[in-house]
C-alpha cells in the first residue's frame, strides 16, 4: 500500500509546475484556454487517482459497522 500512495504527487507536480510549461491561449479547448484546460483536467484526473489510493487502502476493505 506504501508504495501505491506516491502517485497522489503527480497531479501536485502537473498542477505546480505544469502551468510554467502550458500557460498559452491556443489552442482552445471546449472554449477555455489552454491553462485553465489544464488546471480543470488535473483536478478531474486527482480525483481518478485518490479513488484508485482509497480503493487498494487494505484499511478500506473491512466490513462497515
Amino acid at each position: 500500500m506504501r508504495n501505491i500512495r506516491w502517485i497522489a504527487i503527480i497531479p501536485f507536480v502537473a498542477l505546480i509546475i505544469g502551468p510554467f510549461f502550458v500557460n498559452r491561449l491556443d489552442p482552445l479547448i471546449l472554449g477555455l484556454p489552454f491553462l485553465l484546460a489544464w488546471i480543470v483536467m488535473w483536478i478531474l484526473i486527482t480525483s481518478l487517482i485518490m479513488a484508485v489510493i482509497y480503493a487498494a487502502d487494505p484499511a478500506n476493505r473491512g466490513e462497515d459497522k
